[in-house]
């Protein structure tokens, strides 16, 4: 391309007091209408590199280098001047719209006051009026009413697409999505890269994506820019990354990357089984017979989140539940552990029924089964030590020697027993979610509910968290319900597949026939949203996706 770059970073570097180097002489252009995503592993800068085109880094950072917007260089602007470029001529999508959008403002609040802000002349009835033409631009349907509901009356990728209707209100030169599909669904994600590629087409924006989903590159990127410790490793085509990368981190980063593959699936030692993909012979693990969960809603109104599924899960399986936002998974997931109270059904835990028991006979079915959350940073207790968290469990049930046990329990997770004295908050994420996961075996669990374990680590720790996983699965023999979007994931790990589409089960069998020759329309589509890190299948699957 001979055309100007609308961002170019030269030579940029960021320092967090004496000794952190967060970005190291880094260098990307982007183009007008091009779509350059930045990799690489959680730390790596891509994020610190993002804020500062905005100017958003925080006091205690030491900025160099030139950002240029348009020709205008950032890092020499003042307040005054980085609000007048922030939303008209650079704007961001940031990773978790539920914290970047104000919940004590409606959504058309927000998007016209992104309005006003540039446009002073423009009425407040000519902003809200423009705010609706954004929301149906970003697909959001009746986007008159959605203007008057509040940020957590929206679903995730609803919030996501207010974010990215907010971004471009003033159209401006570049827009950076910064981890902006990390958190959704296949089928919403597929939708927000449609959204963006669209962008691209009608207003001619650079777009600058910061990502750890090497699928999501695959399937948008025109260029990509690897980073690992603050510098850039390598810079490619597309087509020239996935097919002959240079470096050799770049290689890991792609090996790391879980495939939806036929012939995926690891196997593993199966003794209560008959064979792969079949219930064990004897007692089942859980066994869920119509179950009922339903919530209250507006006005007293009941709305209905698990309607009538039954599911089985034989003693040391893994059964895969995959389905999109809002499909009832996680609350299956909790209901199978008594954490929800169901409306009506039965479940059994191990042959006995969950469903009635209560005071002791509940708590000795609670020790035999356990649950990994999603989020780590939020389950673990930030007033506790990484000890006393994992022997909260031993501390309950009145189990001793829990100096050796939890010292033994963090080995079995791969981490040195000298952190048992750290918090949380002093570790990784990847490392937060070990921990997660070596409470979750503390007690020997029969049962573990492994609930998006690893949806929101880069692909290099969500690697290391699987194989630790399906290696302690190994070990302990323990029978699994495995919630995830990943498909490649649940292809990995999982015996069984189950698809839920609003509270239903919609189709269950092995994971070869469920992932490869799906009887329903909405696991196709749900399969031909996932994407792979293959830049010509990746088009491929988008065409056949579009075509469903």
């Amino acid at each position: 391309m001979t055309e100007s770059p609308a961002l170019a970073i030269k030579d940029l570097r960021v320092t967090f007091g004496d000794t952190v180097r967060a970005v190291d002489g880094v260098s990307v252009e982007v183009r007008p209408g091009e779509i350059v995503a930045v990799v690489g592993e959680s730390g790596s800068g891509k994020s610190v590199t993002s804020m500062s085109t905005l100017g958003l880094l925080p006091p205690t950072a030491e900025v160099s280098g030139v950002i240029q917007v348009g020709g205008v260089d950032v890092t020499a602007l003042d307040g005054a001047g980085l609000r007048a470029i922030r939303g008209a001529e650079v704007a961001m999508v940031f990773q978790e719209p539920m914290t970047a959008l104000n919940p004590a403002f409606t959504v058309g609040w927000q998007v016209a006051e992104a309005l006003r802000l540039h446009f002073a002349d423009m009425s407040k009835k000519r902003a809200y009026e423009r705010a609706a033409e954004l929301l149906e631009m970003v697909g959001i349907q009746d986007a008159k009413r959605r203007l008057g509901q509040f940020p957590h009356e929206l679903s995730g990728g609803l919030r996501q697409r207010v974010m990215i209707a907010m971004a471009i209100a003033c159209e401006p030169k570049v827009l950076i999505a910064d981890e902006a599909t990390t958190a959704l669904d296949v089928t919403v994600q597929a939708e927000i890269l449609d959204l963006l590629r669209d962008l691209r087409a009608e207003l001619g924006m650079a777009i600058l994506v910061i990502t750890h989903n090497m699928g999501v590159v695959a399937d948008i990127a025109d260029r990509v820019v690897v980073m690992y410790q603050g510098k850039v490793v390598e810079q490619a085509t597309v087509e020239d990354l996935f097919a002959r990368p240079q470096a050799e981190y770049t290689r890991r980063l792609l090996t790391s990357v879980p495939r939806l593959e036929r012939g995926a699936h690891r196997a593993r030692a199966r003794t209560a089984l008959r064979e792969p993909g079949q219930a064990a012979a004897g007692t089942p693990a859980l066994a869920l017979s119509d179950l009922v969960v339903e919530f209250r809603g507006e006005r007293g109104s009941k709305v209905r989140a698990v309607d009538e599924v039954s599911l089985t899960i034989g003693a040391g399986e893994v059964v895969g539940l995959v389905g999109e936002s809002g499909s009832g998974k996680s609350t299956v997931g909790r209901t199978a552990i008594g954490l929800i109270k169901p409306a009506s059904g039965s479940v059994r835990l191990l042959g006995e029924s969950l469903t009635g028991a209560k005071g002791r006979d509940l708590r000795r079915l609670r020790r035999r089964c356990s649950i990994v959350f999603q989020d780590p940073a939020s389950s673990l207790d930030p007033r506790m030590t990484v000890g006393d968290c994992i022997a909260e469990p031993l501390i309950i049930n009145k189990i001793g020697d829990r100096d050796d046990r939890v010292a033994a329990l963090l080995k079995s997770v791969r981490l040195d027993p000298s952190v048992r004295a750290r918090y949380p908050h002093e570790l990784s994420g990847g490392q937060r979610q070990r921990i997660g996961i070596a409470r979750a075996i503390a007690l020997d669990p029969e049962l573990v509910i492994a609930d998006e374990p690893t949806s929101a680590l880069d692909v290099s720790v969500q690697a290391t968290v699987l194989d630790l996983f399906l290696e302690l699965q190994d070990r302990l023999g323990f029978a699994c319900l495995f919630i995830t979007h990943d498909l490649a994931v649940v292809g990995l790990v999982a015996d069984r597949v189950a698809v839920m589409n609003s509270g239903r089960l919609v189709e269950e069998g092995p994971r070869e026939e469920v992932l490869f020759d799906p009887r329903e329309d909405y696991t196709r589509r749900l399969v031909a949203s996932a994407p792979v890190p293959d830049p010509a299948a990746q088009r491929e699957r988008r065409a056949q996706r579009l075509s469903l």
